[in-house]
C-alpha cells in the first residue's frame, strides 16, 4: 500500500470528522464544552467547526439545551454510497401503507458493516407506540429484520456477518448459539418472514420481511413493532400476510423478479 504523505494532511478537516464520529455515538447530543474537552481541541476551533457543520446542515443545534446533534444529512450520503439512494424513496410510501393497515409502527432498515441499521419509520396510530432514531444499530440474532435479511444472504456474506456476532443474551428467549440461529434462519427462509418474539425486550413483538433488489439480493427489510398485548396470534397471522405482500410490492418496484 502506498504510504500516505503526511504533508497533505488537513488538521481542521480531521477535527471536523472527529466531531462527527464523536456525536454519532451520542444520540442526545453534546455541548461545546463537552466536545472540546473530549476531543482535546481549543474552544475557538471547536466553535468554528461546529458552526460550519450547522451551517452546512450536518449538525442541528438546540438553543434550549445548547447541544449539537447529527442531522439526517449524513444518512442521505450513506445511502448514496450504497448505490441504493432510490431505495428509501421507494420504500417510504409503502411503509406508511403498512402502518395504516396494521396500526403499529412500521420500520425500514438495512445491513451495516457488522449489524443492522435502522433507517426510517412510519409511527403507529396508537397512543403508546415505539419510536426509534435513524441510524440506530440493531442486532442480527434477535431482531425480525436481522433474521429476515440474514436468511437470504449468499452464504459467503452471511458467514462474514456471523463471524462478527457474539449472540448477546437479553433474556431466556434470546438465541445464543450459531447452531440455533442457523436453524432459525432456515425456518425464516421457508416461511418468508421473521419474528422477534420478545427475544430482546420482554413484552415487545416484531414481525418483518426482506426486500430484494433487481439482482435478488436482500437489500433491506420492513417490519412492525408493538406490545405483546396488542399482537395476539391472530393479529400476527394477519400482519404477516400484509407485511409479505407489501415487501413483495417494494421488491417488484426495485426490479426483483423470482
Amino acid at each position: 500500500m502506498e504510504k500516505v504523505d503526511e504533508s497533505y494532511k488537513v488538521p481542521n478537516l480531521e477535527k471536523g470528522i472527529a466531531v462527527l464520529e464523536y456525536l454519532s455515538l451520542r444520540s442526545a447530543g453534546e455541548t461545546l464544552q463537552d466536545i472540546k474537552s473530549a476531543l482535546d481541541i481549543s474552544q475557538t476551533t471547536a466553535y468554528r467547526i461546529l458552526n460550519t457543520l450547522v451551517r452546512l446542515e450536518y449538525l442541528n443545534f438546540s438553543e434550549d439545551t445548547k447541544r449539537y446533534k447529527l442531522s439526517r444529512k449524513l444518512l442521505t450520503l450513506g445511502f448514496r454510497s450504497l448505490n441504493e439512494h432510490n431505495l428509501l424513496e421507494t420504500v417510504l410510501p409503502h411503509l406508511r401503507d403498512l402502518r395504516d393497515q396494521v396500526k403499529e409502527t412500521a420500520c425500514f432498515g438495512v445491513l451495516g458493516d457488522e449489524k443492522g441499521i435502522f433507517i426510517e419509520q412510519a409511527q403507529g396510530h396508537h397512543t403508546f407506540r415505539f419510536v426509534l432514531s435513524p441510524g440506530k444499530p440493531f442486532e442480527l440474532h434477535c431482531s425480525a429484520p436481522g433474521k429476515a435479511i440474514m436468511a437470504y444472504l449468499p452464504k459467503t456474506v452471511r458467514d462474514r456477518y456471523l463471524s462478527y456476532m457474539t449472540f448477546t443474551r437479553y433474556n431466556s428467549r434470546t438465541i445464543t448459539s450459531r447452531e440455533a440461529y442457523l436453524e432459525e434462519l432456515e425456518k425464516v427462509g421457508k416461511l418468508g418472514y421473521a419474528m422477534d418474539n420478545e427475544e430482546e425486550l420482554s413484552g415487545v413483538i416484531c414481525v418483518g420481511a426482506p426486500i430484494f433488489n433487481y439482482t435478488g439480493y436482500p437489500c433491506g427489510a420492513i417490519w412492525i413493532s408493538g406490545p405483546k398485548d396488542r399482537l395476539s396470534k391472530e393479529v400476527v397471522k394477519n400482519t404477516v400476510k400484509v407485511i409479505k405482500e407489501i415487501a413483495g410490492v417494494i421488491s417488484n418496484e426495485l426490479g426483483f423478479r423470482k
